[in-house]
């Protein structure tokens, strides 16, 4: 499996994201444990992965302006992606789940921003070999198309997961097409990059295309300034 393009790509933006802890199973620098253990009432697949110690987070803290902070979570989610996907098929590979945190501020953008572009990107070039991207801000609490409410993240976060081929096509019913390439999703070993320019510029222009179409209305007449 290749791996060498998300680290040999030319990186101006490098030092952007500053680590703070390395993948752990109980982060120190921010407080996890209540909102882990209130997920698990969402998430089947949470529970066995904590007892089995397969759920980590990796904690960084913004260090640059809003452009490279994303170029640097698009590389650290790349990466995350290409160390998991050998292990999908291997025991309990299903249950793995690494989760990139983000602290700090980048005057003037908020998490929503910073997150939008690389999530983007990163589930529509790893959906079709079965690699789920999510999204999580700081406070906000979300719904479940259930109705239920999502407790509020303490964190702003991405978390990369093995993708739930039944389950999971059904979060992406605004974005058709990536819910059909989700719930074919085969890893036959393909570098997702062979085809994809080097600069985060030029990959965010090119993930433009693959936006669904925007519906019209007064308030929003144009394409989002953030992918869904």
């Amino acid at each position: 499996m290749t791996t060498g393009r998300t680290s040999a790509a030319p990186r101006p933006t490098a030092g952007a994201l500053r680590l703070v802890e390395a993948a752990t199973t109980q982060p120190r620098s921010v407080d996890i444990s209540g909102y882990v253990r209130q997920m698990t009432a969402h998430c089947p697949y949470l529970a066995p992965s904590l007892q089995q110690g397969l759920t980590t987070w990796t904690v960084y803290r913004a260090d640059g302006d809003a452009e490279a902070v994303q170029a640097e979570l698009f590389h650290t989610g790349a990466q995350a992606a290409e160390w998991l996907r050998p292990l999908l098929n291997r025991p309990h590979g299903a249950l793995r789940c690494q989760n990139i945190v983000l602290l700090g501020d980048v005057p003037g953008t908020r998490h929503r921003d910073l997150l939008a572009w690389p999530h983007w990107v990163l589930k529509n070039l790893y959906g079709p070999v079965g690699v789920m991207f999510g999204k999580f801000y700081v406070g906000e609490q979300e719904v479940t198309a259930a109705g239920h409410r999502i407790p509020a993240a303490p964190a702003s976060f991405l978390p990369v997961r093995a993708a739930v081929r039944r389950r999971d096509p059904r979060f992406l019913r605004a974005t058709p097409d990536l819910a059909a390439a989700l719930a074919a999703a085969d890893d036959d070993g393909r570098d997702v990059f062979e085809h994809l320019p080097t600069d985060w510029t030029e990959i965010r222009t090119w993930a433009r295309h693959l936006l669904p179409p925007a519906k019209p209305s007064p308030s929003s007449p144009h394409i989002p300034a953030n992918p869904p």
